[in-house]
């Protein structure tokens, strides 16, 4: 009787033993694939870190746990600036006229301003918003093409991005490829543009 009642003892000890390894375990892995990024930083890039106030229109908090993906945006509004484009989703919070926003926009001399960290999800791409980085992009006409100051912020952001989550060039897309919006416009109306585009991010 003695001698089972010390089997079952030992039995229960490796028992909670085990229990706790696989708790670590588990722990640790949550870590390492929890998306934990606020602020970003690229070498040669100047990042304003301008994060907009916490609404439902523009900055919701909520949490985005994996990124799978980068999402390419331009602005729609010729010749507005990264700092206009930042206003007017902070301007949301009080207007409420839509549910807009971005990680990132790209201005016209190649800026760029930080308005969601990249922990959070943002309002702009859709069924997207979930597992993707947002890049806005600021152009000088309605062809929506960007000059060449925007285009190689992009590129090198793109890059950067690619290289700290794990990605490839497949995982750039449009908004257009989520939801067939004519979004980035260019890139659209000219895929042989977004192909090369995409080919430089192996460079």
């Amino acid at each position: 009787m003695k001698r089972k009642k010390k089997k079952l003892k030992k039995g229960v000890i490796v028992f909670l033993g085990l229990l706790l390894l696989c708790g670590m375990v588990g722990c640790y892995f949550i870590v390492q694939t929890h998306n934990d990024i606020e602020e970003y930083n690229v070498e040669g890039l100047s990042i304003q870190h301008q994060f907009l106030t916490i609404n439902p229109y523009s900055r919701s908090g909520k949490f985005l746990h994996k990124v799978n993906g980068i999402v390419i945006h331009y602005t729609a509004n010729p010749n507005s600036t990264a700092q206009n484009n930042h206003d007017y989703f902070e301007s949301l919070k009080t207007k409420k006229t839509a549910s807009v926003s971005s990680h990132f926009i790209i201005g016209l001399k190649g800026e760029i301003i930080q308005c969601i960290p990249l922990n959070e999800v943002s309002y702009a791409s859709n069924n997207r918003n979930r597992d993707t980085i947002s890049i806005e992009c600021c152009h000088k006409d309605e062809s929506g093409k960007f000059n060449q100051a925007t285009y190689q912020s992009l590129q090198k952001l793109v890059k950067a991005l690619i290289q700290t989550y794990h990605l490839d060039k497949d995982d750039v897309i449009r908004h257009y490829d989520v939801t067939g919006k004519i979004c980035p416009k260019y890139f659209v109306d000219h895929p042989d543009a977004w192909k090369k585009f995409l080919n430089s991010l192996d460079n």
